[in-house]
């Protein structure tokens, strides 16, 4: 079932008939191609059946649907008479763990994945020197030349005092396997990537028989400082039309115009040649194969957002949304070229280090993914841990630690069918954003130089815009997707933009400009800003193509909806100027933000609080009949809404207008309160140690639990009166903290909640539903009786405070046999964090104009909520 998930989807979405009912019904039940996946570590791989198996089976239960299985580097020396030996990349051992792992999740009816490799990027022992990944190489002429192994030189310029040398990056695959360890090879050169899909390619899905992935997975393009192959020169004549060699001077140096234009054709010429030698070909490859591409096509080489036109499935990454982030760099793509689905590496770095992380964490960055048009998480990550590694188990040094050694896993079922829910939903109709944010390529190509680490667009692109121009956007209620020449026809088809933003622009191509300008005389907005594009990019025939580029310009300018704006601060108030924003918020926050789909006879928003403090306030929005609806999607109930918001801190809300938004119940109101906060039995479930709580308190105020990491279970009997059946269980107060910065790119939740960090309420041996995240409350309707009851809250922190008492792990004698290979991150110095139920605890009846005030006990809990699944129980 599993190898038509992209085909059912791709039809699912462009069939424009979605309406909001059948929306409404599909939330209940959103089908499994919509869950997660997990990114599945094999360390070494030191891997047995018996543990590949038995971990499928946990995610199966946990409501993750598939793996992308990457080989990574060793956690453990071969120690046969325990069990632990690594096999060797591509061995036949391994190779039949491959297909089992792949076989047993066509089983399991997961979709299975896989890494075209160990490690990142893309190299290993079958390339030779000559294939590797290649720079140049700028010194001064004052000495005579050294050359190194393998080097060559390329010319010497005296009147620049500059020789220029080809030499290889000397990269080594990162975090490579055991037997994976080499060069990263040449990413211009097509002779190179033969040479891998042959000795790598080919061996693993051979290796996989019957039971080949769904896709093969190319991890981000991190061939640093590579800026150069041998043909280059060559390819450089062929394509721009002119000798680079003796221009190569204008590579390094100063930076001044004729040099910015030399580097602007350098730079597209190796653009040009990752996307022919390396994306194209590859891409080809896998049809061959019958798999699909998924890759991350961002970074070096300098490939373009329109270079991800040549896979199939283009991926992102990153939580900075304010920012041109690689996960709306992906989604921009995937929206212009009308391709339903696109995926994240979601939770890199998360709540550093590795076993920190919680399930607020999880739901925190994967809203901020959602906002950015990301409809599929690929969690980063699932790390093979085996029986013999006991707890903590093993860990990836950049990711959290997301696997059933978290004494948190038992919520994951219900925080997965969230995730679920909403990667489903996003999928729906089509994407709405009014503006595509112009990305000035050319200037960005024009900037780069020879030896520099990172020759890449996405990298440099948010200081060619600068700061301000992309907060302008969201916070006047906008949406955007980024675009670049290689998009603009396919971005103007149709009629979905509104308007285009050019930040800071000065050079461009003049048949963009011309497309740019039709694209206003159709009724777009055109918004330049800061400056207004005065200059053609490259070398030869500049003369002409400046004037081809200023007659453009004024055109353009002499149309009415062409808007210049000089301070890049005042962009959102141009654009409220020309047209409404889909939706408005006051009072005015950076942190919300939102994600639209059109349906046929209404929309979605997606709506999120990103920041650690509640908002209160009210929404508008533009014409068209307004959201009658709101959806939580972590309980599944739906309520009327009047425009009037309140978003607790990380909360997020579904708001949809149409035949499917109608009839919605009122929204509950508060009633009776009673106080359960003191006179807790708590039992310690690892070691069995019982405690009476007359104050709630933290396990690590007492020495016998401070660093403890596990489940404590929570046990009173509670009277209920009548009138008292149909109620919350809250938990709180959460307290804002103040966010540190990090070491690491990643995020986590600055939230001091009142339950760390998870907690499953049983109602008289029935399962209630799960509590992790803002406003900390349960409905316990359907499940209170009046008289006795007896209340088991089991809550579980994470395996940090563990962590704290066993120290920062020992990797030494692995790295003398291995050489050091990772470096895990924010261990030095831990502390064990809060855990337990450390607010108060209080029962609150609840009622709903217009449903009846029965309080009979017999009120069911909304469909598909947290409160409608049992322990372990998977759709």
């Amino acid at each position: 079932m599993w190898r038509i998930w992209g085909l059912a989807t791709v039809l699912l979405l462009n069939a424009q008939a979605v309406t909001t009912e059948q929306v409404v019904k599909g939330l209940q039940a959103p089908p499994p191609e919509s869950r997660i996946l997990m990114r599945w570590w094999w360390f070494g791989p030191a891997v047995t059946k018996e543990e590949l198996a038995r971990e499928l089976e946990a995610m199966k239960a946990a409501g993750i649907g598939g793996v992308e299985i990457q080989p990574v580097y060793p956690l453990t020396l071969d120690d046969p008479a325990n069990g632990l030996r690594n096999l060797r990349f591509l061995s036949p051992e391994f190779l039949d763990a491959l297909a089992f792992a792949s076989r047993k999740g066509r089983e399991l009816g997961l979709r299975v994945d896989l890494t075209l490799g160990s490690g990142w990027p893309f190299g290993g022992p079958q390339i030779p020197r000559e294939l590797a990944a290649k720079r140049l190489r700028v010194e001064p002429m004052g000495r005579p030349a050294q050359l190194r192994w393998g080097e060559r030189l390329i010319g010497e310029y005296p009147e620049a005092g500059l020789r220029f040398i080809e030499t290889q990056t000397g990269q080594m695959v990162k975090r490579a396997a055991v037997g994976a360890e080499g060069f990263v090879f040449d990413h211009y050169s097509r002779e190179a990537l033969d040479r891998y899909l042959e000795t790598v390619g080919h061996p693993l899905l051979r290796g996989m028989g019957k039971f080949p992935p769904f896709a093969v997975f190319c991890d981000s393009l991190e061939v640093f400082s590579a800026d150069w192959t041998s043909d280059l020169p060559r390819e450089f004549q062929r394509r721009r039309g002119y000798d680079l060699l003796p221009h190569l001077p204008a590579l390094a140096g100063e930076w001044n115009e004729e040099k910015a234009r030399i580097r602007h054709d350098w730079a597209l010429t190796l653009t040009e040649l990752a996307e022919d030698r390396f994306l194209k070909p590859l891409w080809e490859w896998s049809r061959q194969q019958g798999v699909k591409l998924r890759a991350q096509v961002y970074g070096t080489p300098p490939v373009s957002l329109a270079s991800q036109r040549y896979v199939d499935l283009a991926d992102g990454e990153q939580t900075q949304w304010r920012r041109l982030s690689a996960s709306r760099w992906a989604s921009s793509a995937n929206h212009i070229l009308r391709r339903p689905v696109t995926a994240s590496e979601t939770w890199t770095w998360l709540h550093s280090p590795t076993f920190a992380a919680n399930p607020l964490d999880v739901k925190a960055e994967a809203d901020i993914h959602f906002i950015q048009g990301i409809n599929q998480l690929i969690g980063h990550g699932w790390p093979y841990s085996p029986p013999q590694a006991g707890r903590p188990g093993w860990g990836f040094y950049a990711a959290a630690a997301l696997n059933d050694l978290n004494p948190w896993w038992g919520v994951m079922p219900d925080l997965a069918l969230y995730l679920q829910r909403a990667s489903w939903l996003l999928r729906q109709g089509e994407p709405v954003a009014d503006v595509l944010l112009y990305l000035p390529v050319a200037d960005i190509r024009s900037r780069f130089s020879a030896g520099s680490n990172h020759v890449s667009i996405d990298r440099a692109a948010h200081e060619a815009m600068g700061d301000a121009v992309i907060p302008q956007i969201l916070d006047s209620g906008y949406n955007f997707d980024a675009v670049d020449d290689g998009l603009l026809e396919d971005a103007f088809a149709g009629g979905r933009y509104r308007a285009i933003v050019l930040p800071r622009v000065e050079r461009i191509d003049p048949q963009a400009l011309e497309r740019i300008r039709a694209f206003v005389e159709r009724g777009g907005w055109a918004f330049l800003i800061g400056r207004r594009p005065r200059l053609s990019p490259g070398y030869l025939n500049r003369e002409e193509n400046d004037r081809a580029v200023r007659s453009a310009m004024e055109r353009l300018g002499a149309l009415g909806r062409t808007v210049f704006v000089e301070d890049e601060n005042r962009l959102g108030e141009a654009l409220r100027a020309a047209f409404a924003p889909p939706v408005r918020w006051e009072p005015a926050s950076p942190a919300l933000a939102y994600a639209q789909r059109r349906l046929e006879d209404g929309d979605v928003f997606f709506v999120a609080n990103t920041g650690n403090r509640p908002w209160r306030g009210r929404l508008h929005f533009r014409g068209g009949p307004n959201p009658a609806a709101a959806w939580d999607l972590m309980t599944g109930e739906k309520t009327a809404f009047s425009g009037e918001l309140e978003l607790p801190p990380y909360g997020s809300i579904v708001l949809m207008s149409g035949a499917g938004a109608n009839p919605a119940p009122a929204p509950k109101t508060r009633g009776r309160e009673m106080d359960l906060s003191s006179g807790w039995d708590v039992t310690f479930l690892e070691t069995g140690r019982k405690v009476r709580y007359e104050r709630l308190r933290s396990w690590t105020e007492d020495a016998e639990t401070r660093y403890y990491s596990g489940i404590a279970a929570y046990e009173k009997t509670v009277h209920i009166e009548p009138g008292m059946t149909r109620a919350w269980l809250e938990f709180g107060p959460a307290e804002p903290l103040e966010p540190v910065p990090q070491r690491q790119p990643g995020m986590r939740a600055w939230l001091a909640g009142p339950v760390r960090d998870a907690a499953i309420v049983h109602v008289n041996g029935r399962r209630a539903g799960s509590v992790f995240a803002p406003p900390y409350r349960l409905d316990l309707s359907g499940f209170l009786k009046e008289g006795e009851n007896r209340l088991r809250i089991e809550v579980a922190n994470t395996n940090l405070n563990l962590l704290a008492r066993l120290g920062e792990p020992d990797y030494r004698v692995l790295a003398a046999a291995y050489g050091e290979r990772f470096q895990m991150q924010d261990m030095r110095v831990l502390q064990p964090e809060p855990s337990g139920l450390l607010g108060w605890i209080r029962l609150v009846a609840w009622q709903q104009p217009g449903a009846g005030h029965s309080d009979s006990g017999s009120t069911t809990t909304p469909q598909g909520g947290r409160n409608a699944r049992r322990s372990g129980e998977t759709r």
